[in-house]
């Protein structure tokens, strides 16, 4: 056997740990294991395709990233292309994804992304590549699985700033806006808002009207509270409003989320006359060294990758089905992303605690 390992979509910590243990699982079983640079780009040329050895491996469990390098703007299907004039089109070479994996005559490619990897990796499917996919997401936004590996690590990430910041916010009166990532999903922000002890969250899935906002900071200040914790997702959005977005989708992108915590935190201090700061924390919940769960299910998942690969069960998903590793056809992935139910145990327990969260 001749099996590819391909991480696209953007990086979460956790990834080095899936392609070890897709790498050794495999190894032993007596295959030849490569690694594909740059998620699908590396089947396109634009990128290197490397042999995998012990070596090639070896103590990368602990670091977050991947090896292989990855990105989110190499979709086969619509490649961008720049024109004579300077302008921008879209083009399909997934044909030619084909063709690069048989000249390399793989038997099978185990792709580790996030929905959207996941998407192309069904389109592929479809036309007759052997894929076996494997879910990456610090967003905890794939469908069809419980859990996926870089989200513990993010949210702890996210619950160590919000703990500095509650130093910060008390000793001046302040309010403190964090936002954090999740595009159209609210987890990180509501369960890193939960440990943090925030006094506010707002989440994509639950639109918030700024009034309730309000109410709660001057019930805190009127209690003898002079400071509060706001977190808030990217995707998070006003009652009868619209997401704030960074910068407009590019040709083979999406747009980019972001703001929304300047956004908030101008209207608290206009709304409630609070001294109020914002903080961004971006990209950083993607990186550091990943958890110990994190750094576990990455390993369930590679080596149940890998039994899949044997098993010739093309067009699969590994997921987690606590508490065991199964099997879900890709096309589980291909539907609406995995939001937080407005009536989620979380929730409850954070309206139980007299956290606002915008409604």
């Amino acid at each position: 056997m001749r099996v590819a390992i391909s991480t696209g979509g953007g990086d979460a910590p956790g990834l080095n740990a899936v392609i070890r243990a897709i790498v050794l699982s495999g190894l032993r079983r007596g295959w030849d294991v490569f690694g594909v640079e740059r998620g699908y780009a590396g089947l396109l040329g634009s990128a290197r395709f490397i042999t995998m050895d012990r070596e090639s491996v070896k103590g990368i469990v602990r670091f977050g990233g991947t090896i292989l390098g990855t990105t989110n703007r190499g979709n086969p299907f619509r490649w961008p292309v720049r024109q004579a004039d300077d302008t921008w089109i879209e083009v399909d070479r997934s044909d030619e994804v084909i063709e690069s994996f048989r000249q390399l005559a793989l038997d099978a490619l185990i792709v580790v992304g996030g929905d959207g990897s996941l998407h192309i990796a069904h389109q592929l499917c479809q036309k007759g590549l052997p894929i076996v996919g494997v879910p990456k997401t610090i967003d905890r936004d794939v469908s069809g699985t419980v859990m996926t590996f870089g989200y513990d690590t993010a949210i702890q990430t996210a619950t160590d700033a919000i703990d500095k910041l509650h130093a910060t916010a008390e000793s001046h009166q302040r309010v403190m806006v964090v936002e954090v990532m999740g595009r159209n999903c609210g987890w990180i922000a509501l369960h890193s808002g939960l440990a943090g002890g925030a006094d506010v969250i707002l989440i994509p899935e639950i639109p918030y009207d700024m009034e309730r906002v309000y109410r709660k900071i001057r019930e805190r200040e009127a209690e003898g509270r002079h400071f509060s914790i706001v977190v808030v997702s990217e995707g998070a959005r006003p009652k009868e409003g619209k997401v704030t977005v960074k910068a407009a989708a590019q040709v083979g992108g999406a747009e980019r989320l972001g703001g929304v915590a300047e956004v908030v935190a101008a209207q608290i201090a206009e709304g409630t006359g609070k001294e109020t700061r914002s903080l961004s924390l971006g990209h950083l919940l993607r990186g550091g060294s990943p958890t110990t769960f994190d750094r576990v299910l990455g390993q369930r998942f590679g080596t149940a990758a890998v039994e899949a690969v044997a098993d010739a069960r093309w067009g699969h998903m590994v997921a987690l089905d606590p508490p065991d590793i199964v099997l879900v056809p890709l096309e589980a992935v291909t539907g609406a992303p995995n939001q937080v139910p407005p009536d989620a145990d979380s929730v409850k327990t954070a309206r139980a605690q007299g956290i606002c969260l915008g409604d």
